[in-house]
């Protein structure tokens, strides 16, 4: 077994975002942690599940149901890895993408914001995904409905680049109602998801595919959140890694932008209302 095929075993044992694991496999490798993991090198009880799976699955059975998905595996290294995920806490052990890889290298911009949108915010993420397509930056989402779909289309309809980093397996169309945009988004885009392919979309895979949005994007713009929003929990991912925040205001007693106000009173987001003043902002902090 080489490092690939360790990663690739490791990545379908273990939850993505896991901070120990990351941090066992950044420091001694993926061969040496399954070397010590087989070989009582960690505690057996603790971790009896997790060399459980690994003495019934191989690296073979792994790239294949990947391979079937059609999709391919990406591992740090690879020349298509996009690195800044590297700067997270706990990065992936790899990554699964469909579509054009290639596209994880270029200059990015998230934007991220509420399932239940307003006109006016689904109008706001058209404009701002259109204008930054315009200047040869990707889109990068969460592929849900509301914001993050406006984003998505308002991209394609520039005739971009987009990217959803998805909570599911790559070949579960999550939700169901964006089949046809995600094959869409595949066309000149693509789609990541560090979930093993047929895994559901768990309520804490969200959280933990929110921090690779922030990561793998250049920065990050937040239109139209609640007060408790997993939109507020990528700009906060976004910040700790030192990428540029911004947000749109919305109107002063509208629930879906307290959130963005939230964001911007606290200082955690800069106040934007064109694609000008974002472009500036994003220059300015780079």
């Amino acid at each position: 077994m080489n490092e690939r095929q360790a990663r690739a075993l490791l990545f379908s044992a273990i939850e993505g975002g896991h901070p120990f694991w990351s941090s066992e496999i950044s420091s001694h490798g993926a061969l040496a942690t399954i070397e010590r993991l087989q070989g009582g090198g960690y505690d057996d009880i603790k971790f009896h599940k997790l060399i459980s799976t690994l003495a019934t699955t191989t690296a073979d059975q792994v790239l294949s149901a990947v391979d079937r998905a059609q999709a391919q595996l990406l591992v740090p290294g690879d020349a298509l890895w996009p690195v800044g995920v590297e700067d997270l806490m706990a990065p992936p052990i790899a990554l699964i993408v469909k579509g054009n890889p290639e596209v994880l290298t270029m200059q990015s911009l998230a934007i991220v914001g509420t399932r239940n949108p307003t006109n006016y915010g689904v109008r706001i993420a058209g404009d701002f995904a259109a204008g930054f397509v315009d200047r040869e930056w990707g889109i990068v989402s969460g592929g849900a409905y509301g914001i993050d779909s406006s984003a998505h289309r308002g991209a394609l309809i520039a005739e971009g680049v987009t990217i959803a980093v998805i909570a599911s397996g790559i070949d579960v169309n999550y939700p169901a109602g964006n089949t046809r945009l995600f094959a869409e988004i595949c066309e000149a885009g693509a789609i990541i998801t560090e979930v093993m392919p047929g895994h559901p979309a768990l309520p804490a895979r969200f959280l933990t595919r929110n921090r690779l949005i922030a990561a793998i994007s250049g920065a990050t713009l937040v239109i139209e959140a609640a007060f408790r929003s997993g939109s507020l929990r990528t700009a906060r991912d976004a910040a700790e890694l030192l990428r540029p925040v911004m947000a749109i205001p919305g109107p002063i007693n509208s629930p879906t932008s307290e959130g963005c106000h939230r964001l911007i009173g606290e200082r955690a987001a800069e106040i934007v209302t064109s694609v000008a003043d974002a472009v500036e902002f994003v220059g300015a902090n780079r």
